[in-house]
């Protein structure tokens, strides 16, 4: 567990950084890279030495581990390794070596992967936050693939190389489904929905750089700078732990997207009013809060996830 920081005079700074760092934001995808690390940095913290060192040995098996060492360039390398691995799912976007079903033809398997497709539609699924609204069926498989890559990674009978591929993304996606516009989108009356925010378009003048936006794009980078590392990095999650504590409830993925389409419902939105409407200081703060709550109860839920996951067999190390 994270040790948590007093409010008194000596632990003013951490907090103080990081609602600087919470003005600073680029752009990214799904939580931005900050979001996905803070979540896995709270994450290890919070996991006993046994279920880190059975995490630890399954990513050493990753095919890309090798990469995951020389881009950390941390002084744990399990730790750095574990860090890496939460923004690998991302990372694979832009990486020449993986292709986009649909979109461009296969390139061929590497050693160690099943295929080089990116799953793109691995890290939402699309469901309108109002039950009663008409929506056309969801190329999102957020909710399914949780559940399928707990089920590899608790499997006795899973090859270590399928454990190894599985465990990224299972660490990733948990973090995804406690975004809320991973889990929800808006559909007008002829069933057609808005991709989770991503065509609405919003300005915001807490990004005095580049203010026009579209409304994931907004929620994805709320959780900070994407540039995020080392000691800023553990700093802002000390912070983050010493304003929240652990949900009550570990729940299910089902749980955590039913959260989170209701947040996407009550929060996520700005007010109706102008066609591109202006992000106001009040949901700015708003959103930064629920940003704030959503990584740290992430953070939590992915250790205990982990720990339940790796307990009888150690990840069949």
């Amino acid at each position: 567990m994270i040790a948590r920081t007093t409010r008194g005079t000596g632990g003013r700074w951490p907090l103080i950084w990081l609602a600087l760092l919470w003005q600073l934001t680029t752009p990214a995808l799904a939580w931005n890279a900050a979001g996905h690390r803070l979540i896995a940095y709270l994450a290890w913290e919070s996991m006993d030495p046994t279920t880190r060192s059975a995490v630890a040995g399954v990513l050493r098996r990753h095919p890309d581990f090798a990469r995951w060492q020389a881009r950390a360039g941390d002084a744990d390398p399990d730790l750095g390794a574990f860090l890496e691995a939460s923004t690998w799912p991302d990372d694979i976007r832009h990486d020449r070596r993986f292709f986009s079903a649909g979109l461009e033809e296969p390139t061929p398997a590497l050693p160690g992967f099943p295929d080089m497709e990116r799953r793109l539609n691995w890290h939402y699924v699309d469901r309108p936050p109002d039950s009663g609204q008409a929506a056309a069926a969801s190329a999102g498989q957020l909710d399914r693939q949780l559940v399928a890559l707990a089920h590899t990674l608790a499997d006795p009978r899973s090859s270590v190389g399928e454990r190894a591929y599985a465990l990224p993304w299972l660490i990733h996606l948990v973090g995804d489904a406690h975004q809320p516009l991973h889990a929800a989108s808006r559909y007008g009356s002829d069933g057609q929905g808005d991709s989770g925010g991503n065509a609405v378009e919003i300005v915001n003048p807490f990004q005095p750089h580049d203010p026009s936006t579209n409304l994931h794009r907004y929620w994805d980078e709320l959780p900070g700078p994407p540039w995020l590392r080392g000691r800023q990095l553990q700093s802002t999650a000390r912070s983050l732990s010493a304003l929240y504590q652990p949900p009550p409830v570990s729940g299910t993925p089902a749980q955590w997207i039913a959260e989170s389409r209701e947040l996407a419902r009550t929060a996520a939105y700005p007010p109706a009013g102008d066609a591109v409407p202006t992000i106001s200081a009040t949901f700015h703060a708003n959103s930064l809060e629920l940003a704030r709550r959503r990584v740290v109860e992430a953070g939590y839920r992915l250790a205990e996830e982990l720990k339940r996951l790796f307990a009888d067999h150690g990840g069949g190390q």
